[in-house]
């Protein structure tokens, strides 16, 4: 019955096509009569409209024709094979049942969380649910806030602590003798300078992302040119001339603290960090931040802007804070 009336409608497609033709052909020699160029390509363009219009619906006809025959071959197909269908429902019924519980076809392994047997698809399904236990018992809910907290400590890189200990600031200098060398005086500096001058291994990585992070001038008060080529020799031992930004002009030396002051007030930075107390306190109004080193009770509070901390690297966080502030 369908293809009857697939081929009731192709006649009737044609016939329609037969009359759009004849229309057309009529309308052609109308338009042929007049010599104007732009009735000529309308008659072309509502030709080629008319042509695209035919096409389409002569093609409709069949892909319905032909669905409806693959269909009918489906159902003959069932009606032949006769009594497997219920076999086949049977085996339907039983697949969507083992997914829908798992666990009756498959046998988990408390440790792994990995099924042992079943299919491919109850197996990932049963491995995601037990690594969403695991995580769920890493995190405890405090009962105060309703907040989740997790177990796991993540420590924070040299570079984020870096970055957040600047507060933005793009430009610093710092003092070399007891900060960053392991020598704490000009003297002590010039009685050794024969031999290795050496920077604090402690404070290499923390100094290297400074630099990478700010401007960082270094600052040391020296008595001798012997004095500077040991402090440049240290600094280029541990890779700080190869940090990009970074190179011989930036390590400034001078023979007094007045000089230090002059130095930093000339290059105005953000970040000062000094040794010196008095240093500090004669930079606390012209100067945002400071970093005062000296050993964890030693020293007093010098300004609000004025941080205080036992070490640079201390200050930053690496390997543990324990640095103070004379503010919060």
């Amino acid at each position: 019955m369908a293809d009857a009336i697939a081929e009731e409608l192709v006649r009737l497609l044609r016939g329609i096509s037969v009359s759009l033709t004849l229309k057309l052909s009529h309308f052609i020699s109308l338009v042929s009569r007049y010599k104007n160029a732009s009735s000529a390509g309308a008659a072309v363009g509502l030709a080629i409209a008319l042509f695209c219009t035919w096409r389409y619906w002569w093609r409709m006809p069949r892909k319905r024709r032909g669905g409806s025959r693959s269909s009918n071959r489906s159902l003959n197909h069932m009606e032949k094979r006769g009594g497997g269908g219920e076999d086949e429902e049977e085996e339907d019924s039983s697949s969507s049942s083992s997914l829908e519980d798992p666990t009756r076809s498959t046998t988990m392994d408390p440790n792994t969380g990995v099924a042992a047997g079943g299919s491919s698809s109850s197996t990932a399904i049963a491995h995601s649910i037990t690594q969403a236990v695991k995580r769920s018992s890493n995190t405890t809910t405090d009962s105060s806030t309703g907040s989740m907290i997790t177990d796991c400590h993540v420590v924070p890189s040299v570079a984020k602590l870096v970055k957040q200990k600047l507060k933005g600031g793009r430009k610093m200098t710092c003092q070399l003798l007891g900060v960053i060398l392991e020598l704490s005086s000009a003297e002590e500096l010039q009685k050794h300078a024969a031999a290795a001058v050496a920077v604090r291994p402690q404070v290499v990585e923390v100094v290297l992302e400074i630099a990478r992070a700010c401007d960082l001038y270094l600052i040391a008060r020296v008595l001798d040119d012997e004095s500077e080529e040991s402090v440049l020799a240290a600094l280029d031992s541990v890779g700080f001339f190869t940090v990009p930004g970074s190179n011989r002009n930036k390590v400034l030396f001078c023979s007094t603290e007045v000089g230090t002051s002059s130095f930093v007030r000339q290059l105005e930075p953000d970040w000062h960090v000094d040794n010196v107390r008095e240093t500090n306190a004669a930079l606390a109004p012209f100067v945002r931040h400071q970093l005062h080193i000296a050993p964890l009770g030693a020293s007093q509070p010098i300004a609000s802007n004025v941080f205080l901390a036992d070490s640079l690297e201390h200050f930053f966080g690496f390997p543990a804070t324990t640095s103070g502030a004379a503010h919060t």
